[in-house]
């Protein structure tokens, strides 16, 4: 057949439009799949697409700008967004996912929080857990602000501000359930200034605070059985309680962890029981006049002696034994063997206080309608060698099962593996119907610090166990470091 002929010219026609029509189909199909692979992407994680995403900026900043229409706009498809992550969270794992947030004086500007919680729900998160104590400060507006901290704004003309009722408000609008978080028994450089607060810091054997000891000088631990700190502290969970957030996370429940020797605890000198409260509860342990005396000995001299114990017994004769609590006298008892068991009770006192004062903490949250959880280092409640102790001296095996457990499982190795091991350290030693809540380090679609993305972390943690359907993300300026420098650093 000749390429001339009307039949030929049909055919090369035919060809032609075949292959264009091939040709554009693989662009179809090429962009059918980038738009799949990105709605299975959003749909996994909840999130927003960009055409979601650029929409509700632009309606949030022309109302910014007094435009009351866009303001009305961006009011409903704030609820539009808030229904659809309450329905995809109901189906997608896990089921809560909260990211830890930290906010600035700057975030008192117009406009600034809802950029802030309009880029975490983009992101699939329903909770945040908002920082209102930490570093000596808190987020409380200076007019309304009767804590022994300053408030974290205290610009002039900016009194009344309250940043963490703004934020309650705000995240409840976007579908996000919003947790106080604060520090607990770090309570901060601002209270080591003041003069009548001075027997309320904790103190070593060797007349430390966790000042001399912790890298940087701004951590400051509190003695738990001091009663100035117990009201303070007691006060000001209730006053923040009172702005009704739908939970508060107890942070830094332990003691401080210096470097090198000082994160083990394994001498009476480095346990944080030398304040005078601390001293005279330790006292009161002792169940007669020769455990007491004994226990003085000990804690002043580093150590007991037969001599000791000889001194004692003539000391008050009418007594068979030395007693304290949780103690069973025995006939071979030596002063070696008394002087270990003295150790122990040292350090089960030591513990008591922090687990004392998370019960307060935790009380002065009940009492105002506001449940509670603990925040808690899975790898902080361990012997170290012989007869050491991690010298944080953190009991959370014995906090309440009541309450959540939020374990910051950060480990750092590379892979999954170090951080899998500490989520089922945790959940091995919770008792069941604990809400575990593993807190995650790192950010999404790259390796960070030498951990593998979010996304991989959580899969793994999916695998691990069907307990586990809540967990969080540290932290929001991981995520969005330039924002949050711009934040941190800007002049209101």
């Amino acid at each position: 057949m000749s390429k001339s002929s009307p039949t030929g010219k049909r055919h090369q026609l035919l060809y032609r439009s075949l292959l264009t029509a091939l040709l554009t189909g693989s662009n179809l199909i090429s962009q059918y799949w980038l738009a799949s692979t990105a709605q299975a992407q959003t749909q996994a994680y909840c999130r927003f697409t960009q055409e979601q995403i650029a929409q509700k900026e632009s309606l949030r900043q022309s109302s910014l700008k007094g435009n009351a229409d866009s303001a009305k706009r961006y009011k409903a498809l704030l609820k539009q967004h808030a229904d659809y992550l309450q329905r995809c969270r109901s189906r997608t794992f896990p089921q809560n996912q909260a990211i830890w947030l930290r906010l600035y004086p700057c975030d008192a500007r117009p406009g600034a929080i809802d950029k802030i919680l309009d880029h975490i729900v983009n992101k699939g998160y329903n909770q945040i857990n908002l920082e209102v104590f930490y570093s000596g400060q808190v987020l409380l507006p200076s007019a309304d602000n009767r804590t022994p901290w300053p408030s974290i704004v205290q610009k002039p003309g900016y009194e009344n501000v309250d940043l963490f009722a703004q934020a309650i408000a705000k995240g409840r609008e976007r579908g996000l359930k919003v947790y106080a978080w604060m520090f607990t028994m770090n309570f901060g450089y601002s209270y080591a200034q003041r003069r009548d607060r001075q027997g309320a810091l904790a103190r070593n054997g060797r007349g430390q605070t966790s000042q001399s000891v912790v890298p940087g000088g701004h951590q400051i631990f509190i003695d738990p059985y001091n009663r100035q700190a117990q009201t303070d502290f007691y006060q000001l969970v209730e006053v923040l309680m009172k702005r009704r957030p739908d939970g508060v996370l107890f942070d830094y429940i332990r003691y401080p962890r210096g470097d090198g020797s000082d994160t083990v605890a394994e001498r009476i000198q480095d346990l944080w029981i030398y304040s005078d409260a601390a001293k005279q509860a330790l006292y009161a342990r002792g169940l007669n006049n020769q455990g007491r005396e004994l226990i003085k000995r000990y804690l002043s001299k580093s150590g007991i002696s037969a001599s000791d114990v000889a001194a004692v017994k003539k000391l008050y004769p009418q007594e068979d034994a030395p007693r304290w609590e949780g103690r069973n006298p025995s006939s071979g008892d030596t002063a070696g063997s008394l002087q270990w068991q003295l150790w122990q009770l040292s350090v089960a006192h030591a513990a008591q206080g922090v687990l004392d004062f998370l019960a307060l903490a935790v009380l002065a949250a009940q009492r105002n309608g506001v449940k509670s959880g603990a925040v808690f280092f899975p790898d902080a409640n361990q012997v170290v060698g012989g007869g050491g102790y991690d010298s944080r001296l953190q009991p959370w095996d014995n906090f309440p099962s009541t309450i959540e457990w939020h374990a910051m499982s950060y480990g750092v190795c590379g892979n999954t593996s170090c951080i899998d091991s500490l989520v089922k350290r945790t959940l091995e030693r919770a008792p069941g119907g604990t809400q575990v809540t593993p807190a995650l380090a790192g950010t999404w679609g790259r390796s960070f610090k030498n951990r593998p993305p979010l996304e991989v972390q959580m899969r793994s943690l999916q695998r691990l166990s069907p307990r586990i359907n809540s967990i969080s993300h540290f932290d929001y300026s991981w995520q969005e470091p330039e924002l949050d420098r711009q934040r941190k650093f800007c002049q209101l």
